[in-house]
């Protein structure tokens, strides 16, 4: 069995086919209607009757009751839809004002659009013309031209049934689309914003790591060194000002992109490059790093994407080693070429009795790297060597 949501298509293996829920009854609909059945049950009630005015009055008056509560009895058309357009076919034989609410019958079942209602529902129809025509004398007409007549007059109200129902189904179908689509377009838009948010932290975790660590190494070590002469307690100051400014800085910026909501846009400002690496690794060098480098690559032609993401490794790397091995050398090397990729790896030395300078992590940062380097395509991965270095190495693609 198949079933497709929101299309409505026939299942499969013999199954009845499903249709939607018809709409909503609503008071002009059903004005109109109940007065066009009105108007045709009366216009027939007054061929027959005044055709042959020796019908006693008293028939008249109970076919105008039996005519009114059919039209009560179309309320429940809807829930019992081949049972009320039977009974009613079969009640308009003897009291001809029924045939206008027999008709509005037979057209709601039609809209279902069910063949094994609709055969017999026309048989019956047909059936009960014919018999009208053969016995009441106001109406009697040929044989062959009342079947032609009963025949026609069935066929007109199934074709005109069916075409109410597919309208219905088609206008269900094209809601349902849109709906469906208007969900997923949503959808989109919420998990694009939550990717651009992450993105945006992301930014936010890279840039105030790097100026906080410089900040509270320095702290530190104006705190616990006392043999610092004026010259080296004011370079301290003098760094931990600018830092703390340069980070006050930065947050204003990312805070502003979150501000503004960009939805799916690419991040903002603060968006280095790989031509920046040098100038990182001269801000940490003023910092007091040792850091021994080798880069034997052309960074100003790394695209642009690619170059930000190495800025992000070597920024994070540095951070690390500032906050869980201070006062050790670090080695930094980047090297390739377009159509061979780019390599770098950063490593340090582990500190000795595990001595650290106290600034709090998260424990996420080689985790966001890790997504960074994979979101670009590459591999990341960190060690520890077997002559004690823990090492990051990380690999992106450069195409040629």
């Amino acid at each position: 069995m198949v079933v497709e949501i929101g299309r409505l298509t026939a299942p499969t293996l013999g199954c009845v086919r499903t249709t939607p829920p018809p709409p909503p009854l609503t008071l002009w609909g059903e004005t109109w209607r109940y007065a066009l059945i009105t108007l045709i049950g009366a216009m027939i009630v007054v061929a027959r009757y005044a055709e042959l005015p020796s019908y006693p009055d008293w028939l008249l008056v109970v076919d105008i009751l039996v005519g009114l509560a059919s039209l009560v009895a179309l309320h429940w058309r809807r829930r019992y839809p081949m049972t009320i357009a039977l009974v009613l076919t079969a009640v308009s034989v003897p009291c001809i004002s029924v045939a206008g609410p027999s008709l509005l019958a037979f057209v709601s079942v039609a809209t279902r659009r069910r063949w094994r209602e609709i055969i017999p529902l026309s048989l019956a129809t047909i059936a009960a013309g014919l018999v009208v025509s053969e016995f009441d004398p106001a109406l009697r007409d040929p044989l062959l031209v009342s079947l032609a007549s009963n025949v026609g007059l069935t066929a007109l109200v199934v074709v005109w049934g069916m075409y109410v129902g597919s309208r219905r189904e088609l206008l269900r179908t094209l809601v349902d689309r849109a709906e469906t689509a208007e969900s997923e377009q949503a959808a989109r838009v919420a998990q694009a914003r939550t990717a651009e948010r992450a993105r945006i932290a992301r930014e936010m975790h890279d840039v105030l790591a790097h100026r906080i660590s410089m900040v509270s190494l320095h702290a530190g070590a104006l705190a616990y060194r006392t043999d610092l002469s004026p010259e080296e307690i004011r370079r301290s100051a003098e760094i931990i000002q600018s830092s703390s400014h340069e980070a006050l800085v930065e947050l204003r910026e990312v805070l502003g992109v979150l501000r503004d909501d960009s939805g799916d846009a690419a991040p903002e400002l603060p968006q280095p490059s790989a031509r920046d690496i040098a100038t990182l690794i001269a801000e940490a060098r003023a910092t007091g790093m040792v850091i021994d480098e080798s880069i034997k690559a052309d960074l100003d032609a790394l695209p642009v994407g690619t170059g930000r993401t190495a800025y992000r490794v070597i920024q994070e790397s540095l951070t690390n080693a500032r906050k869980h091995a201070p006062h050790t050398a670090v080695f930094v090397g980047v090297h390739g070429s377009p159509g061979t990729g780019i390599d770098m790896a950063i490593s340090n030395p582990l500190p000795l009795g595990g001595t650290q300078n106290g600034t709090p992590g998260a424990g996420l940062g080689l985790v966001g790297l890790a997504e960074r380097v994979h979101l670009a395509g590459g591999e990341f991965g960190h060690r520890l060597t077997p002559d004690g270095r823990f090492e990051i190495h990380a690999r992106l693609p450069w195409p040629a």
